[in-house]
């Protein structure tokens, strides 16, 4: 077979689309955002992926039927700007020439389209139980910096001290060098012991508010107060651990 397989639902007209990309990656940040954003906004399919470069199987549908694991590409027509193409998926890329590969395809697909602009979504691991997830960024440009600024996007020098891994790095970096396209990196900071939807949240609120969507975040804004209440007690029974240590020293 080919080693990546693209099979097109539909070729819409769309507005100079932005993509936004949200694959599985650390606390599964990036796919709830991406997933969230496309079921809200009814974003309609219009591309399918299959590669060898994604695991070798098939995962089931709820009613007992399978399919074998993939990447899509839906689009949504933003009445008040720039319409978006939303790129989701079961995996990412085994290898690096896989990531390779797959990010270039996807630029190859949407350069199609007009795209010229690229936000990636992903986690921040700290390692720690977070309890209000800043979002950290990168950009490919300085202009683009001072922009997310704007929207409390935190820009570190150190953070993440070993760069961007996987498609939310390469989309960026293959897109400005080879296809001249820029972008931001939006990572919610996250424990990456568990799916995050709470930082999810936070990402969310500020894609809402950059490209002025008008998406409901009140059943990921639960989620994320779940989540809270989660951390809350592990933070309790980290306590609490601590504290039977320091007592088996005493005597």
């Amino acid at each position: 077979m080919e080693p990546i397989i693209v099979k097109y639902v539909e070729k819409p007209e769309l507005n100079k689309p932005v993509l936004i990309e949200g694959l599985p990656g650390v606390g599964n940040v990036g796919k709830i955002s991406a997933e969230y954003l496309k079921d809200k906004l009814n974003a309609k399919l219009f591309v399918e992926i299959y590669s060898k470069y994604l695991p070798p199987q098939v995962l089931m549908r709820p009613d007992g039927t399978l399919y074998l694991v993939k990447n899509e590409l839906y689009y949504y027509k933003n009445p008040k700007g720039r319409d978006l193409i939303i790129l989701v998926g079961d995996y990412q890329g085994m290898s690096s020439e896989g990531q390779y590969e797959l990010s270039y395809k996807v630029l190859e697909i949407v350069k199609e389209f007009g795209t010229d602009m690229i936000f990636t979504l992903g986690g921040y691991g700290t390692g720690q139980l977070v309890e209000v997830p800043r979002v950290f960024g990168a950009a490919t440009n300085l202009e683009l910096v001072e922009n997310m600024k704007k929207y409390s996007v935190y820009f570190s020098p150190s953070d993440p001290a070993g760069g961007i891994v996987g498609a939310a790095g390469l989309l960026l970096g293959l897109g400005s060098v080879v296809f001249g396209m820029q972008g931001v990196c939006l990572m919610g900071e996250t424990s990456g012991y568990f799916s995050d939807p709470k930082s999810s949240f936070e990402i969310l609120k500020i894609i809402k508010q950059y490209f002025n969507l008008d998406i409901d975040l009140s059943e990921i804004e639960l989620r994320s107060k779940e989540i809270t209440e989660i951390t809350t007690q592990l933070k309790e029974e980290q306590k609490n651990e601590e504290r039977k240590e320091d007592l088996g020293y005493i005597g």
